[in-house]
């Protein structure tokens, strides 16, 4: 069945444009109460959680309106990280969670994102079926639904981030600064590392519906960077708006991403907790980190682009380690989907254990120059494809001779071709993705 809504993390855009519309969301609220509470017997419930933007009191009256209609509870939940929803719809044995959130966009988009009753994405097939549902006319169940707030939702939450790591341990004399993005994590991320003992500064935690994201978080660290330094502090952290990604800040303030991130826990679990049995990255995870892997011998896989195919490979593996360099990272033997807190605390625990500074560490592996270009084109369709194209790839690769990699992805939204290469010498890599993207521009345009 082919989705016209769903993409590979919900439905997401503008607000008042396509599917992000009130009459939209409360079609939508409707369809997923009739075909995610058709199976089993007692009532059914759905929760909805959302992150701090404007638009997202409209979306979830809408859902829960939509919701009550199909003869579903709702348990509202209020602004929490969408991780954070995937836990709860688990531990109230709802059938489903919902996510009203464009995570790391500007506030005038949003979205939806559903978990399953397990606190994992939805199937494909239950998606398509969710689509199929919209076209059912509306009518009122003679068992209508109710609605409660869950008051105490942040403070389950806080304890199970809490519970990820040891039994006594503590961030006791560690000078943290947290970006939380003026997100779903302003009220939360800070409790939960003051609470471990760590000393806390905390910036964007004064969300006013339209800040989210804007100048902070994940996507946009400066602010940070320059708090630590200023400081003194030890380290930053930050968010995205929804609280699933996460991004460090050394002393110094120099940015550490998902791939550094990802390897710091790697070699933590090799050395200190039993092994490590694998790990899952992107496409565009860098070429240091690969390498930096192979010489622990710890296995490497690449899968697409999105967190979806990660933990795809991830449960096709057997792995429990997975992410993205954009700071999107899980860990399955903690929970089920990408969280930024717990993330942050698997990484600080691996500063513990070592008993290095973060800068030292992270100097364990060494980050290769990307350079990527951007090719616009008449068509895109047979570029990939073309002899010229792909011979120019191969003599590139030989230049690289088994230093470097090139990777060449069409963009999912736009009419472009994403040119990239990898290696060891800034200058070259750029030189060498010019050469190829010249072909691409001549094939494609052609």
């Amino acid at each position: 069945m082919t989705r016209k809504y769903f993409g590979t993390d919900g439905i997401r855009g503008q607000v008042g444009e396509g599917a992000i519309t009130p009459d939209f969301m409360l079609r939508l609220g409707y369809a997923a109460g009739k075909v995610l509470g058709a199976n089993g017997s007692g009532r059914k419930r759905i929760l909805i959680g959302k992150d701090t933007r404007v638009s997202g009191y409209m979306f979830e009256a809408a859902l829960e309106a939509g919701l009550i209609n199909a003869g579903v509870d709702v348990g509202l939940l209020g602004p929490m990280p969408t991780p954070a929803i995937a836990y709860l719809t688990r531990t109230f044995h709802a059938q489903a969670g919902i996510v009203i959130s464009a995570s790391h966009n500007p506030y005038q988009d949003n979205g939806i994102k559903f978990f399953s009753a397990d606190g994992s994405k939805l199937p494909d097939k239950v998606e398509a079926e969710i689509e199929a549902a919209l076209d059912l006319p509306m009518e009122t169940a003679k068992d209508l639904g109710k609605a409660w707030r869950i008051d105490d939702a942040v403070g389950r939450y806080i304890e199970f981030c809490k519970a990820s790591t040891p039994w006594r341990y503590s961030l006791q004399g560690l000078n943290i600064v947290l970006d939380c993005a003026n997100g779903a994590t302003y009220h939360i991320a800070p409790k939960v590392f003051r609470e471990l003992g760590a000393e806390v500064h905390a910036i964007g935690i004064q969300p006013d519906g339209v800040n989210i994201n804007l100048e902070c978080g994940s996507t946009k660290p400066q602010q940070l960077q320059k708090a630590v330094v200023e400081r003194g502090a030890d380290l930053g952290i930050a968010f995205d708006g929804d609280g699933d990604r996460v991004m460090f800040v050394d002393k110094n303030g120099t940015l550490i991403d998902g791939d550094q991130l990802l390897f710091l826990i790697a070699i933590h679990r090799q050395q200190f907790l039993g092994g490590c049995s694998g790990v899952v990255g992107t496409q565009m995870s860098n070429y240091g980190f690969e390498l930096a892997l192979k010489d622990r011998a710890i296995p490497f896989n690449r899968a697409k682009v999105g967190d979806r195919y990660v933990l795809e490979m991830m449960y096709k593996n057997g792995w429990t380690l997975g992410g993205e360099s954009s700071g999107h990272i899980v860990c399955t033997d903690v929970t089920t989907t990408g969280d930024g807190i717990i993330s942050a605390l698997q990484v600080l625990r691996a500063v513990s254990d070592f008993g290095e500074p973060l800068d030292q560490l992270t100097g364990k592996m060494e980050m290769l120059p990307q350079h990527m270009i951007n090719v616009r084109l008449a068509s895109r369709d047979g570029v990939l494809e073309h002899s010229d194209v792909q011979e120019a790839v191969a003599q590139v690769e030989t230049k690289l001779a088994n230093s470097g990699r090139v990777l060449l992805r069409p963009s999912g939204t736009e009419p472009l071709i994403r040119v990239m290469v990898e290696g060891k010498d800034p200058e070259t890599v750029k030189q060498l993705a010019g050469e190829i993207a010249k072909v691409v521009e001549r094939v494609g345009n052609n």
